[in-house]
């Protein structure tokens, strides 16, 4: 359905993490709010894809030293404004090594989504990202669908445009 260069190898690499982690979703989604903080991040972004299966769940990985992410979060925060009622989720996974750089990144751009903290970048690892900021988009059956690298005016229409189409096929 989409292409882009690294689809392919992101994607076998997010479904093989999945279908090898499956039994570990379903103890990870039972987890408590009070409980998440003192989970590794992974079992976080497990529970929330497992909490969420029946959305589409566009996933960023970001940094505060990544400047195109400056550009992204204004963007992820209108497109969950206009399409969270009809079915989509977003994650924000932070990879930087000091949380003071992500709260000040948060003070100066606001995020009003799902925020993951993966200071160890373990998370990162198992996605096999290759640039930043990378995104993961996963259809309503929680499959991985589609990755993207970097972020600017072409690419946010591109993004734009298959999150619609996912959001449309029920």
């Amino acid at each position: 359905m989409f292409q882009s260069q690294n689809f392919k190898i992101s994607v076998f690499a997010a479904l093989i993490f999945f279908g090898i982690s499956t039994c570990l979703l379903s103890k990870a989604a039972s987890a408590s709010a009070n409980n998440q903080s003192q989970t590794s991040p992974l079992n976080q972004l497990k529970a929330q894809l497992a909490e969420n299966k029946g959305k589409v769940i566009y996933v960023d990985f970001w940094a505060s030293w990544c400047k195109p992410c400056r550009q992204s979060f204004p963007w992820m925060n209108d497109m969950k404004a206009r399409f969270e009622t009809k079915g989509l989720k977003i994650i924000g996974i932070n990879l930087d090594k000091d949380p003071a750089l992500a709260r000040q990144f948060l003070l100066e751009t606001p995020a009003q989504f799902e925020m993951i903290y993966d200071h160890e970048g373990l998370t990162a690892e198992k996605f096999k990202l290759v640039g930043m900021p990378m995104s993961f988009l996963f259809d309503r059956n929680g499959t991985p669908v589609q990755s993207h690298t970097g972020f600017n005016e072409l690419k946010q229409k591109q993004l734009e445009l298959e999150i619609i189409q996912l959001l449309n096929k029920e």
